[in-house]
């Protein structure tokens, strides 16, 4: 004989399940704001934009290079890549370190407002609807589930008997926090502050990206994969071709009108 199924009571729909959602909302419209408001205009490196404009250079003459005469090809590959005064050449005899970003205090500052505006809400919110709704069952995902989700799904209610397809009020903010974000693109754009999962994942490629790639050894691998670069001329007799498209025949030549 099965278990009876679980019935919830209707007042819980309105004062535990929308206003979790609703609070998760406006916490996030909120964390959007205070982020637009404290960001600051990130300074542009003049010398980090013309290497990353000739390394860009350097790869469109390498990929498209047979669609220009060889005389062409050759020049600009002459310009880059001379032994005396090509710039992919210069620059593979920098001898300056790259900067590390773990000692700038500008990018610490931005590491310190995104924990702020990102990690410390969602604690703390967390932490106030755990104390707040301690203990209630929301609702039910509409599939089945095995045991091992009612860790994630049930937090805060320790009941062997319940089954793991119902959500408790805790389970129900996360999800909310993490599955909002359709909302929030509709609402506030798509390059929006309130994405947590976003704000999450900038934050950690911040802190896990370390040292930046050296310029030195962008423009050695650019130099030497262009060194090896030889002109295949693409369009030859392109125009004969075309034309043997276009021009009449001596049949269509006799028989227009």
């Amino acid at each position: 004989m099965s278990e009876p199924e679980l019935q919830l009571d209707p007042a819980i729909r309105i004062w535990v399940f929308l206003p979790i959602v609703l609070i998760t909302f406006l916490i996030g419209v909120l964390r959007h704001y205070v982020s637009v408001l404290l960001s600051s205009q990130k300074k542009v490196d003049l010398a980090a934009v013309t290497d990353s404009q000739l390394l860009i250079r350097a790869r469109m003459l390498r990929e498209n290079g047979k669609y220009i005469p060889k005389q062409s090809f050759l020049m600009r590959k002459h310009y880059l890549n001379n032994e005396e005064s090509g710039l992919l050449k210069a620059g593979t005899k920098r001898q300056t370190a790259p900067p590390n970003p773990m000692t700038d205090p500008s990018m610490m500052t931005e590491m310190l407002k995104g924990n702020l505006t990102s990690m410390v809400p969602m604690v703390v919110v967390g932490g106030w609807i755990n104390w707040h709704f301690s203990g209630f069952v929301t609702t039910k995902v509409p599939f089945p589930l095995t045991l091992r989700f009612k860790p994630m799904l049930q937090r805060g209610i320790e009941l062997q008997s319940l089954d793991a397809s119902w959500v408790s009020s805790v389970s129900w903010y996360f999800l909310n926090v993490f599955g909002l974000r359709s909302i929030y693109s509709l609402v506030l754009g798509e390059n929006n502050a309130a994405d947590q999962a976003r704000a999450m994942q900038e934050s950690m490629s911040m802190q896990a990206g370390g040292m930046p790639p050296d310029s030195k050894q962008a423009f050695k691998g650019e130099w030497e994969a262009l060194e090896v670069t030889e002109h295949n001329w693409a369009l030859k007799n392109s125009d004969q071709e075309m034309m043997s498209l276009v021009e009449p025949t001596p049949e269509h030549l006799y028989h227009q009108k």
